[in-house]
């Protein structure tokens, strides 16, 4: 008997600790000051090819990570923090030529990038407009129709990671 009141203490103990460490802090270690809200709007693509599903997709995943990472609640009207911007390129570029056959490429690299605007209303100092790319590498034999998806989800959750940390972990 002891031991099972021993383990239910250390686990009280343990979720005190973590409710009382949540404080302004995220899962990230970035600091989110005093705000307590964010909004994200959609971000348009603004990009020359236009993959229609990707802006859903990005501004998706930027709110996601905002909502799984931070303690800020997600609002539609007003937000201490403010996310808006564009998708401003996205592009499918030939990288390694393969050497047993001339002109033939090996790989290809998809590249999105995004404009995002930042307003922090408690800390003007800490609002920015920058640009963020992230690119992932695929072999030139597949199919970008099957995995076209795939690589959009692991691009706009790289760029999502890099606004985050950008936004609240002073990076």
């Amino acid at each position: 008997m002891p031991q099972k009141l021993n383990k239910l203490l250390s686990a009280l103990i343990l979720l005190w600790g973590l409710t009382a460490c949540s404080g302004g802090y995220s899962f990230t270690g970035g600091d989110v000051g005093d705000a307590k809200t964010v909004r994200i709007d959609f971000f348009p693509n603004n990009a020359e090819l236009i993959k229609p599903q990707l802006s859903q997709i990005f501004t998706e995943k930027l709110r996601d990570i905002f909502v799984q990472q931070t303690p800020l609640a997600l609002v539609n009207k007003g937000g201490d923090m403010l996310f808006e911007g564009s998708i401003i390129r996205y592009s499918i570029d030939p990288i390694n030529a393969q050497a047993s056959d001339i002109g033939a490429v090996a790989q290809n690299r998809l590249t999105v990038e995004v404009n995002v605007l930042f307003t922090n209303t408690k800390d003007e100092k800490a609002s920015f407009e920058k640009k963020f790319s992230r690119f992932v590498d695929f072999d030139s034999n597949a199919d970008i129709n099957q995995i076209e998806s795939d690589l959009h989800d692991q691009v706009c959750q790289e760029l999502s990671e890099n606004i985050l940390n950008s936004a609240i972990g002073n990076w």
